[in-house]
């Protein structure tokens, strides 16, 4: 498991610094997905966490392929479960995430998140990672020692 927080104005890493057409999603209801494109590339998915009207989500990272691997093995033309969702891109695209499910109600679904089991292990607060701004926020949460996550901690 590994996810990022960005939040909003006081953030100059979010997107929600600034307020625009791209960014107006993280505004919006908690429980909303806003999935954006990285690079023209790659598609990636935060959650909306804060109440309506003030910006901030959480960006899915990594995470370890439990159910439907070989779906996600077709979709990302790779058998190692390891490589299948250990990045932002990846993990889209294994889980089959696309700009189309950009203010999507996580909560009703058809898309959602769900809880799991609990953690085995602790979970690590972490610099963030691929940004450029403010990185010494430790609001990278991660389980340490996990084979699945985007980065090793430390």
């Amino acid at each position: 498991m590994e996810v990022e927080a960005y939040c909003g104005p006081r953030d100059p890493a979010s997107h929600a610094f600034r307020r625009t057409r791209r960014s107006e999603v993280m505004w919006g209801p908690p429980g909303t997905a806003y999935v954006y494109l990285s690079y023209g590339a790659h598609a990636c998915m935060n959650v909306v966490t804060e109440p309506l009207g003030r910006p901030g989500a959480v960006l899915l990272r990594a995470l370890e392929p439990v159910h439907g691997i070989a779906l996600m093995q077709r979709r990302r033309g790779s058998d190692d479960p390891r490589h299948l969702a250990s990045g932002p891109g990846r993990l889209t695209q294994a889980m089959g995430i696309t700009l189309a499910h950009n203010r999507a109600d996580l909560v009703a679904g058809p898309l959602y998140v769900a809880r799991g089991s609990d953690p085995v292990g602790s979970i690590v607060a972490t610099p963030r990672i691929g940004i450029s701004v403010a990185t010494d926020r430790r609001w990278r949460f991660v389980t340490p020692g996990s084979p699945f996550l985007s980065r090793r901690v430390g």
